[in-house]
């Protein structure tokens, strides 16, 4: 079950934004065990069997175009399609400027069909050896595809060694961070719920690669989306690297190839521990490294984002405190016409005069108000979470951010350990070859001491040679990563800000509608009293 009920090294390592979960999500997403009596009933009929035309679920859309909606540029339901049969909205393939900003070409994914599959690998455990497939569908008009139509099935297995190969490769991009394998929510959720929840985040999780204008056309995305079968990726370097210390080849240098990963993902535990040193010389040492981050607009614009994210994080939670004050205000309201459909009902039984009847009626019309005021409120909320989820999107992509700078960082001090290599060994062979020079005669320990010596400078001047470019490159992905942020992120919100007001705009006008008509209703008894 390792794909279902993954272990707790997984979730340690795994590059989710999960702990930024809203709780708006839950609130979109969960639903009740049992029926509740404000939610659009499965019947018409009464527990007595006779037909309340109160308790009628409205038929048609949810909310009939308003009258503001001529005077407001883009209606409330902007980038959301009609209703798709199943009574929910379906998202349209332009969710976002970003997919429409990155390229002209299309690319949509789609994740459905989970299904369970027995691995050939034998397992004293029962079920022990099952695991959950997708199938993933692909139409893109993308040359480099050769084709336009695309079904695989992969299982969450094959995301992670997407997910880690991409960081591999494409380092200081902004990757979107995988879905995390949760150990709570795979024990404490139903099985079908908790597949159905992997569903819907590695199609998230896809879509947002697809709108990346580097990583959408990446082989690696191509090889996941088209190849049928197990997924061939190429043998990352780490794998590489563990080799070469089993077989006892491991040396002391730093290769050249090998700088293009941080020291932790080859596994190299002697270039780590010289990583190790170089960075407490930096924090704690007199002397000042050689290399050092001296790029002010990218430090200017770090510290931007950094403050970007506590003011994300802020607006999530007051998004958090609206959505949950919406559906207080809904379920209260709701309360409320049920309390008055019981009054109704007394008054009726026990109505002696006609004024009392009247009356009655007259609560009966208060009491449908406020019912469908609650649904109303209902709707807006499931509306509102949609539009501001675009904040819950930008507090995961700060995860990426964090992994793009921590890449920057991890290369420099690659490169500051290089360089400080670089003049060890330059010092040793001085100090040698001037040794050699005051003794008499020749000494073959020295000589081929010297020639080791020199082997090493020339590899590892190689590797600092490999290791600059390799900076450079992650610094020019850096810059034109926070260029293409401050873009989308502008364009982003300016669509986020104008669903939610026009969707407030909407709702709040139909519900003061629904009021209206039982005001003027009421009208009657203010005249009487005058």
């Amino acid at each position: 079950m390792e794909d279902i009920y993954p272990t707790n090294d997984d979730v340690s390592t795994s590059k989710s934004f999960s702990s930024y979960r809203s709780a708006m999500t839950t609130l979109s997403s969960s639903s009740p065990a049992v029926e509740h009596p404000l939610l659009p009933p499965t019947s018409t009929a009464t527990a007595a069997g006779v037909y309340d035309p109160l308790l009628l679920t409205p038929r048609g859309s949810p909310l009939e175009s308003p009258s503001c909606a001529d005077v407001i540029s883009r209606p409330f339901r902007d980038g959301f399609s009609e209703s798709n049969g199943n009574g929910t909205l379906e998202e349209e393939s332009t969710v976002s400027p970003r997919s429409q900003s990155s390229s002209s070409e299309c690319l949509k994914i789609t994740v459905s069909s989970p299904q369970k599959e027995v691995e050939s690998s034998s397992s004293i455990v029962p079920g022990g050896n099952t695991y959950v497939t997708y199938l993933i569908t692909t139409k893109t008009d993308i040359l480099d595809y050769r084709g336009s139509d695309f079904c695989v099935r992969r299982r969450f297995k094959d995301v992670v060694t997407l997910s880690d190969r991409l960081s591999e490769v494409y380092r200081g991009l902004f990757i979107p961070p995988r879905p995390d394998k949760s150990v709570v929510e795979s024990q404490v959720m139903q099985k079908h719920e908790f597949v159905e929840q992997r569903r819907v985040e590695l199609e998230k999780y896809l879509k947002w690669l697809a709108r990346h204008p580097v990583i959408r056309k990446c082989d690696e995305l191509r090889v996941f989306l088209t190849v049928q079968g197990k997924m061939p990726l190429p043998t990352s370097i780490d794998v590489a690297s563990r080799v070469k210390q089993l077989l006892g080849e491991s040396t002391s240098v730093i290769e050249p190839e090998e700088v293009v990963q941080p020291a932790k993902k080859g596994k190299d535990l002697l270039r780590f521990f010289k990583e190790l040193k170089q960075s407490v010389v930096n924090d704690w040492g007199n002397s000042r490294s050689p290399l050092e981050e001296d790029d002010e607009e990218f430090l200017e614009k770090k510290e931007k984002l950094l403050g970007l994210e506590q003011q994300l994080s802020n607006a999530s939670k007051q998004a958090e405190s609206l959505v949950q004050a919406q559906q207080d205000i809904g379920d209260t309201m709701g309360e409320l016409g049920l309390s008055l459909i019981k009054i109704t009902k007394f008054e009726s039984e026990h109505a002696e005069l006609n004024t009392q009847r009247t009356m009655a009626a007259d609560v009966k019309n208060v009491a449908t108000t406020a019912i469908k005021s609650s649904r109303l409120y209902r709707e807006l909320n499931s509306q509102i979470v949609k539009h501001l989820e675009t904040l819950q999107e930008y507090m995961g992509l700060m995860f990426a951010v964090h992994n793009a700078f921590s890449d920057r960082s991890s290369a420099l001090l690659t490169l500051q350990t290089l360089v400080s290599e670089l003049h060890s060994l330059r010092s040793r062979t001085e100090k040698l070859e001037t040794a050699s020079s005051i003794l008499f005669g020749t000494d073959k320990s020295r000589i081929l001491k010297l020639q080791e010596l020199n082997n090493a400078i020339k590899v590892t001047d190689a590797a600092k040679s490999r290791a600059i470019r390799e900076y450079e490159r992650i610094k020019e992905n850096n810059r034109s990563e926070i260029q293409r942020l401050d873009e989308e992120r502008q364009a982003d919100f300016i669509k986020m800000l104008t669903g939610f007001v026009t969707t407030q705009v909407a709702y709040t006008e139909q519900i003061a509608n629904e009021w209206a008509k039982v005001a003027n209703q009421m009208s009657m008894y203010a005249k009487e009293r005058m």
